[in-house]
């Protein structure tokens, strides 16, 4: 009895055994036939994959071997709770470029190195800093509705494509107040850190700005031969009284209004012209100046910059036979017909010549100071500029960049006054820019025709490349 129950016993062990080994090679095959086909793209054109590695036959350029891990490591990420952040430095093959890749990865991450294309994980990079900082705690979002990517004015309770093929962006409860208006696009913030994105706040600043010009020392005697003739013709009138003199002063106060009108064609304002008729006293320092008399120096301001000269703004003239000396001055007034050739505008400042160092005709360079006052500023940097339409990139949460089209005043201190499209606040881009467009323009392109980007890489990383080739 007992033999028959131990032969049976290892006839049952036996056969567990050998579907247990069959099982695992099947497993151990299924596997490596998985590993074996290895499938490359171009990181320019993510549309062409090859069974091997070579180059594309579109630009010429390398192509990488697509992470089939990479999915997996993203549903990893939203599992885990609590993780290291690695702060790591890759040794960059083509480090002639002169860049130095510092990147920040997840245990067991890896990502592609813009310049040389090879993955940097942690195993391969010098390590700087570990940080214990648990993972954000995803929340439950209400979802309000779909927007069209291109008008976010049509707006659909579905989820649906557009004309194009390209898919509806969800709008959530909590983002609707800051919902994008405009193009988006998403970049994982470890690859922002790649291209080099860099971010701004959009503030309120004092903006004051210096406009640079070039004059001369005035001579004058014309306008001072018409300030005499105007001060003549005031005298005239004053000394002609009774009604027999009624048709002359009629004559005479004519001749008072031609004068007071080419005084203002010659560049003197209203205030000035005033003046002079309470003082009756010609500004003889046009073209004979006294020793330790005030002289006048006519400065050309460029038609784009005329609005920013006002009357009484302080001048800094520098003439070239005094290098390094500077003579302080301010707008008196500023003639009312602009330049047709030159395009210019004649501005008449009273400049300080206790030394009667400044001479007439001297050839002078000046700076005007303007205070722009209090402003809603962005960096000049964030600004990309088609020609047609000014275009800056916001920074949202999740790796979410908006385009936005702005409407800019005047650029001052290496910064734009803000007249609409942006809010005191807002992040904006001041460095990759360009890196975003084209992924922008790249992924647009591939929905609108049906495919999606594969791989790792960036478009904007393979035009990195190119330019650091």
């Amino acid at each position: 009895m007992r033999p028959k129950i131990l032969i049976a016993v290892l006839l049952i062990l036996f056969i567990g055994l050998a579907f247990g080994t069959q099982g695992c090679s099947q497993a151990g095959s299924a596997n490596k036939a998985g590993q074996g086909k290895a499938v490359y793209y171009c990181p320019m054109h993510p549309t062409y994959t090859s069974d091997r590695p070579g180059d594309c036959p579109i630009c010429n350029m390398k192509l990488i071997k697509k992470n089939t891990n990479d999915e997996r490591r993203a549903t990893s990420y939203s599992q885990e709770s609590n993780i290291e952040d690695i702060c790591i430095e890759h040794n960059c093959t083509m480090k002639d470029c002169g860049m130095q890749v510092k990147v920040a990865l997840k245990p067991g991450e890896r990502v592609s190195c813009p310049i040389c294309g090879e993955f940097i994980t942690t195993a391969n990079s010098k390590l700087i800093k570990i940080s214990n900082q648990p993972a954000p705690v995803k929340k439950e979002r209400k979802l309000l509705y779909y927007r069209n990517p291109m008008n976010p004015e049509v707006t659909s309770p579905v989820a649906m494509k557009d004309q194009m093929g390209m898919d509806y962006i969800p709008v959530y409860e909590e983002a609707k107040a800051h919902a994008a208006t405009g193009p988006t696009v998403t970049i994982s913030p470890e690859k922002q850190q790649l291209i080099g994105v860099k971010t701004e706040p959009v503030k309120k600043m004092n903006l004051s700005k210096i406009v640079s010009a070039s004059g001369k020392i005035a001579y004058d005697p014309d306008l001072v031969i018409t300030q005499e003739e105007f001060i003549q013709a005031l005298n005239n009138k004053d000394n002609l009284k009774g009604e027999e003199f009624k048709d002359v002063i009629a004559r005479v106060q004519s001749l008072i209004d031609a004068s007071r009108n080419k005084l203002k064609l010659l560049g003197m304002s209203e205030d000035e012209i005033t003046e002079l008729e309470k003082t009756k006293k010609a500004q003889t320092n046009l073209y004979l100046p006294k020793k330790g008399e005030n002289v006048w120096a006519y400065i050309s301001i460029y038609e784009y910059e005329i609005g920013l000269v006002e009357k009484g703004s302080s001048v800094e003239i520098e003439a070239v036979a005094y290098p390094g000396e500077v003579f302080e001055g301010k707008v008196v007034s500023i003639n009312p017909v602009l330049d047709l050739t030159a395009r210019t505008n004649q501005v008449r400042v009273e400049v300080l010549n206790t030394l009667d160092k400044l001479k007439p005709e001297m050839f002078v360079n000046a700076k005007i100071h303007v205070d722009l006052g209090e402003k809603l500023a962005l960096p000049e940097l964030a600004v990309m500029d088609t020609g047609i339409r000014k275009i800056v990139y916001l920074s949202r949460e999740g790796g979410l960049l908006e385009a936005r089209e702005v409407k800019l005043g005047q650029k001052a201190e290496g910064y734009y006054e803000i007249f609409s499209g942006l809010n005191e606040g807002d992040i904006v881009v001041t460095s990759g820019n360009f890196f975003i467009d084209s992924e922008s323009k790249l992924k647009s392109t591939l929905e609108g025709t049906g495919h999606k980007p594969e791989g790792d890489g960036l478009a904007s990383d393979s035009q990195s490349h190119q330019h650091g080739q």
